[in-house]
């Protein structure tokens, strides 16, 4: 597999993630679910804590990826969904430091799934 960032500007380098990824020999796709700060019991964790639950969503994407054979290198797009786009742009180095400068959504919405969660993260693979 390789692939190679399009990025006809640089703005977005300071963010960490490129305006298009393009996957060419590729030999498996994984289109994950949005992940939250979800223990493995199904139960949100750390209410009001943008940066933990960040963490945790981190984690977890992880953990699906690697049940999936994959890892958090091989991730090409994020889909981002916070219930405040300021304060996760506050903690956006955690996602930057994860990712290899994915193609990326923000997406400031009214709630999640559990009004507790702040930030689902959707990522999807390729190998």
């Amino acid at each position: 597999m390789s692939q190679q960032h399009i990025d006809p500007w640089e703005w977005q380098d300071e963010f960490g993630y490129s305006q298009a990824v393009e996957i060419t020999d590729a030999d498996r796709v994984l289109y994950c679910a949005g992940q939250t700060a979800m223990d493995a019991d199904g139960n949100p964790v750390h209410p009001d804590d943008i940066r933990a639950q960040t963490i945790t969503v981190l984690e977890n994407i992880e953990v699906v990826l690697n049940e999936a054979g994959f890892d958090l290198e091989d991730v090409v797009q994020i889909d981002c969904y916070t219930t405040d786009v300021d304060r996760l742009i506050e903690n956006w180095d955690l996602l930057s430091d994860q990712f290899d400068k994915p193609s990326c959504t923000l997406l400031g919405i009214e709630r999640l799934a559990f009004p507790e969660l702040l930030v689902e993260i959707k990522p999807t693979a390729v190998k």
